[in-house]
């Protein structure tokens, strides 16, 4: 069984045996308790005792089939979620611990560097509670980070995370738009060439991220309840005006094609009406 393995789950907080009964059950999927013990080279007696703890802290489930109990583990992929929430409703909970200190609660910033840097901030906010606001230019964070949709915005939609988001309007964010539906979002689109912007800003729960594409890839999460809540403010009421610009800038389109044509039957009746009245024989 792979050491290296065996000691990520235990800074994970795992006793070794519990590391091995874990991966033992990894390896064998469906499993009976003697089957587990024989792969994690522990006794049946202890393995068992092991699997009921690791029941308890959500990493184990079994089903019972003819008086067996077979043990399943969480995917590793779910372990890792299930513990960046519990990291997350620690996070979230600092400034109730802090008040009980008497500590003053300041805004705490964290900042990032790079791609990877940025990746872990989407990964933050993936934990969310509440619904995603999002200022974004859809082709810069495209052109940074190519798998974007399928290793972010596809996993964001997967968790049931709704997202509100206000965007240029260029090709990229109409082609984006278009996608609302299936990836769980509703886009508004603002004209380009009035209010272009490159970076992005993300507010959910009590954070605020910052991410920038332009010269170096740096961002930042900004975690503070005034602030968010006045980001929040300041979103819903950009999110109005998004509105009156979309209709605006609908109703300054001209008419396509197929809606001439459509309008042209009416138009020549109501014309040949009128000429009918006014035909005179004198």
């Amino acid at each position: 069984m792979e050491k290296q393995l065996i000691d990520v789950l235990k800074n994970l907080g795992l006793s070794e045996k519990e590391a091995k009964v874990y991966l033992a059950c990894v390896e064998r999927g469906t499993a009976v308790v003697s089957d587990i013990a024989q792969a994690a080279k522990i006794n049946r007696v202890t393995t068992y005792d092991i699997l009921e703890k690791l029941k308890q802290k959500g990493l184990v489930s079994y089903f019972t089939k003819k008086k067996l109990k077979f043990f399943n583990a969480i995917a590793p992929e779910n372990l890792l979620e299930e513990y960046e929430k519990r990291t997350s409703d620690l996070r979230t909970s600092l400034p109730k611990f802090k008040t009980l200190t008497g500590e003053i609660n300041h805004p705490r910033v964290r900042y990032f560097e790079g791609l990877e840097g940025i990746k872990a901030i989407y990964a933050d906010t993936l934990t969310s509670k509440t619904e995603i606001l999002n200022y974004s230019n859809s082709l810069e964070i495209r052109n940074q980070w190519p798998n974007y949709d399928e290793e972010y915005v596809s996993k964001r939609a997967k968790k049931g995370i709704y997202l509100r988001g206000i965007a240029p309007k260029d090709k990229a964010g109409e082609s984006v738009h278009a996608k609302d539906q299936k990836f769980n979002r509703e886009l508004r689109l603002i004209p380009s060439d009035q209010f272009d912007f490159t970076n992005e800003i993300n507010i959910y729960d009590d954070k605020v991220a910052i991410i920038s594409f332009k010269d170096e890839l740096i961002g930042m999460i900004i975690e503070s309840s005034e602030i968010a809540n006045s980001q929040r403010a300041i979103f819903n009421m950009c999110w109005q005006f998004a509105e009156k610009m979309g209709i605006k800038t609908k109703l300054l389109e001209p008419l396509k094609q197929t809606e001439i044509v459509k309008a042209a039957p009416a138009t020549v009746a109501k014309n040949d009406e009128a000429s009918d009245k006014n035909l005179s024989l004198f």
